[in-house]
């Protein structure tokens, strides 16, 4: 009896959830990449007060062969343009992927360590403010909450599922195939969020990606 009334419990909380947390991220991860937009657009370029040399140096390829003001131009209105979309819902897993990769090559170049010998030494810099060890506990968290947007979708108080209802696609939305080409897309995902910080890293997920998503026995 007391099962029962577990599981019909988490049953609607299920229910509940497919409008709250979604919605709840989509709406945190608005505000935050907007007012960072915002504020490059009514602020001064301060990519262009970098030495050539550092920014070489600090920006991923090729955003370094791209020059202060085309990559201030392109952070300022893709952090905007994005944050709008996750905020209604629109496209939300592109621009989730989106603001992933972008967050990824902010962390590369502002935030991620210079140089690390350990996991300890790594460790050290998981913290907001800088303190010689790099400063990346804050786009860590946003790329952990873009996660959840990028395989799940933007939920059911969104754009998308508006439009799929409108085109009767809605029945899609409780398909699942787990296989080998579902493992493969989990690993380019994860792939695509540390490529920039950790080329090796990128490139590892990339390869799993590709062998689970060409095994014959995992597509099926």
């Amino acid at each position: 009896m007391i099962y029962d009334h577990y599981d019909n419990l988490t049953a609607r909380l299920r229910v509940a959830g497919d409008y709250a947390w979604p919605l709840a991220l989509r709406l945190i991860l608005c505000w935050e990449f907007w007012e960072a937009g915002i504020t490059k657009f009514r602020g001064e370029n301060w990519f262009a007060d970098i030495p050539w040399a550092d920014w070489q140096k600090g920006f991923p390829w090729p955003f370094d062969l791209l020059g202060p003001d085309l990559n201030w131009l392109a952070a300022t209105w893709s952090e905007m343009v994005f944050a709008v979309l996750l905020g209604v819902g629109l496209l939300t897993r592109f621009a989730a992927v989106s603001l992933l990769l972008i967050t990824g090559v902010a962390t590369a170049a502002v935030h991620w360590p210079a140089q690390w010998g350990s996991f300890a030494q790594l460790w050290q810099g998981y913290v907001i403010t800088a303190d010689g060890a790099g400063n990346y506990k804050l786009p860590l968290l946003f790329a952990v909450m873009l996660l959840p947007l990028i395989f799940h979708g933007g939920g059911k108080l969104s754009l998308d599922h508006a439009l799929l209802k409108l085109t009767g696609r809605d029945v899609a939305l409780t398909d699942r195939f787990g296989d080998g080409i579902a493992a493969g897309l989990l690993f380019a995902v994860l792939g695509l969020a540390t490529f920039f910080v950790e080329p090796a890293w990128g490139i590892g997920c990339f390869v799993i990606a590709v062998l689970a998503g060409l095994t014959p026995r995992l597509r099926h």
